[in-house]
């Protein structure tokens, strides 16, 4: 898959989190009673509904999309142990052999971009070009450094959206004390009954706003990790294979050699 079909990708899941977003708001706002609404979508704001809460939906949402990308990635990165890139039967891979595995892995457009026939590619490169296993295994090693580096840069969004979350909770909450704080300081509204309820029912909704913010964050958090940890699993994986189907099996025709 190319950069452009990564983007259109992208920008699909990317609407699609926010209709979703949308979808569940409606749901929490015509189906729930008022204290839930309060809590969860700030209904009885004047400028709903542009909340913080909303807003809050919103961003996990687009959370949730980026991790269906990345576990759709994950599982393409573990389907690529069972596309057969290298022959399992135990056999030496002398040149002629590295370069039909070499053609052969040139010739899948599909699935260049993924982190197992890349690794392969590049041993192979620099096998066929020095022809030392010690080099193919360090140009391998550096490879797998590079790309958990690069797994880790396609979090770089949810990283961000994991500080959002409680951000935005915390300046729910500011606001929130904000509008209570000017409620209290009108004179008129001082002498009102139910002066005291109002206060803390202000009060009360800034600070669920930060309540349901921590559990959103926790949440996205965990699904992350998991995901994350799938495809490093899967990143792993590459490397052990190609280190028993490739490194070990290079030059084996020269250890008769070393005996002597």
């Amino acid at each position: 898959m190319n950069q452009t079909d990564t983007l259109i990708k992208r920008a699909f899941v990317f609407l699609v989190a926010i209709v979703a977003a949308i979808v569940l708001i409606g749901i929490i706002r015509f189906t729930t009673g008022p204290a839930l609404q309060e809590i969860l979508l700030d209904s009885d704001a004047s400028f709903w509904p542009f909340t913080v809460q909303n807003i809050m939906w919103v961003a996990l949402f687009i959370g949730f999309g980026e991790l269906v990308l990345r576990w759709s990635a994950a599982k393409d990165e573990e389907s690529q142990l069972r596309r057969g890139y290298l022959p399992t039967d135990g056999r030496r891979l002398d040149h002629g052999v590295l370069g039909k595995i070499r053609d052969s892995i040139a010739s899948r457009k599909f699935a260049r971009n993924a982190f197992l026939p890349r690794l392969i590619s590049r041993t192979i490169d620099q096998y066929r070009v020095s022809g030392k296993e010690d080099q193919a295994l360090g140009v391998m090693n550096a490879s797998l450094e590079l790309y958990m580096h690069e797994i880790d840069l396609r979090y770089s969004i949810l990283r961000y959206l994991t500080w959002l979350i409680p951000s935005l909770g915390f300046i729910g909450t500011v606001m929130g004390i904000m509008f209570a704080l000017q409620y209290a300081g009108v004179p008129a509204n001082a002498e009102s009954e139910d002066f005291l309820y109002q206060v803390t029912q202000r009060l009360g909704v800034a600070f669920t706003t930060t309540l349901l913010a921590l559990i959103m964050s926790a949440v996205l958090v965990l699904v992350q990790s998991m995901v994350q940890a799938k495809e490093e699993r899967a990143l792993n994986a590459a490397g052990q294979y190609t280190i028993d189907n490739l490194i070990l099996r290079l030059g084996q025709d020269r250890l008769p050699e070393a005996a002597e």
